[in-house]
């Protein structure tokens, strides 16, 4: 059996239908976060990366989790994820099929106390992704993909789809960084458009806009590939969009840039 995933078995998936992979995925990641969550306001150590980010014994305990049930579900399949990466650093190349893997996205959220912190796992095919899963711990929160659409259940409870909403003229929320400077918050809106900046860590930006409880996740910064690609497929299938500033589709397996993510702009419904 398949200790953790909802007590089934550990078939092999098939992933010339990704239809079922989003739960599958969904399955991981609640296991993960059950595993996560004893640990947040613990008390435990925070350690520093090479990039001087931080990193916990969640975050190393989740993603051997995750690793391990990848391993059997999709036997074959590569996976990038956030710690191994960090450790041992990323590929030179990529095939055309992968997982990333980021098993608690937000670890600064997640040190502070904060509930605004994910586990993801999203699957990559040819540049885009087309299944994924992202579990907030602290509110038993599941959005993935099946069948085209995007999933949402809580706590295990039964999934019931979820979609964008058009854009509120007057009443657009963004989703920002909460270290950003109003200067920038004041450039963002005058390019962007919307009305009420709020502050918010972590991949669950995605999942509020999927739902229609946020319309636009501006990002001018730097991120890895492992940090938005569930986010990314669980918007996408629920009519959202993840396009470059520019309006270009972005991509994934940018091997050669270590995996690292150039701007992008995430919306639900367009003003």
């Amino acid at each position: 059996r398949d200790p953790g995933v909802r007590g089934r078995r550990s078939t092999r998936v098939n992933l010339s239908n990704n239809n079922d992979v989003g739960l599958v995925l969904a399955e991981i990641c609640e296991a993960a976060a059950a595993l996560v969550l004893p640990l947040w306001k613990s008390g435990l150590e925070v350690m520093s990366k090479a990039d001087e980010s931080p990193v916990t014994v969640a975050d190393q305990r989740g993603e051997k989790l995750i690793l391990e049930h990848l391993a059997r579900r999709f036997p074959g399949v590569p996976v990038i994820s956030e710690e191994h990466a960090s450790e041992f650093g990323t590929p030179d190349s990529i095939g055309p099929r992968f997982f990333l893997v980021d098993p608690v996205d937000g670890t600064k959220a997640f040190v502070r106390g904060d509930p605004n912190f994910t586990v993801n796992i999203g699957l990559v095919e040819n540049g885009r992704p087309v299944a994924g899963a992202v579990c907030a711990p602290p509110t038993g929160e599941t959005w993935f993909t099946q069948g085209g659409r995007t999933m949402k259940r809580t706590n295990g409870g039964p999934a019931a789809p979820v979609t964008i909403r058009p854009w509120p003229r007057g009443k657009a929320v963004a989703l920002v960084s909460h270290t950003m400077k109003d200067e920038t918050k004041q450039k963002l809106i005058a390019e962007y458009g919307f009305d009420l900046p709020e502050p918010m860590d972590s991949s669950i930006k995605f999942c509020r806009i999927a739902e229609g409880s946020a319309d636009v996740y501006p990002r001018h910064g730097p991120t890895m590939e492992w940090d938005i690609c569930a986010g990314h497929a669980v918007l996408e299938a629920a009519g959202g969009t993840v396009l470059t500033p520019e309006g270009e589709p972005f991509a994934y397996g940018k091997a050669g840039d270590g995996f690292r993510n150039g701007w992008f702009v995430a919306r639900g419904g367009t003003p």
